[in-house]
């Protein structure tokens, strides 16, 4: 995945990492754990790499493929 295409690439590094971080504690059900902030979850969901369900955050297909690449 090239960078200028990264849905992070318009973060600081720090940034990036922390919200990559916060998709694979999604992805591994570790909310309890490692909560993820609001605004961290704001951000993923208009990415459009999570999606909210009634039992909290879910990765979507371009959630899941972002932690794949």
């Amino acid at each position: 995945m090239r960078m200028a295409n990264h849905p992070f690439a318009e973060f600081s590094l720090e940034r990036a990492i922390g919200l990559r971080w916060a998709l694979r504690d999604i992805q591994a059900g570790r909310l309890k754990l490692s909560p993820v902030s609001d605004e961290d979850l704001h951000v993923l969901a208009e990415l459009e790499l999570i999606e909210m369900h009634d039992d909290g955050p879910a990765l979507t297909a371009l959630g899941t493929a972002v932690l794949s690449g």
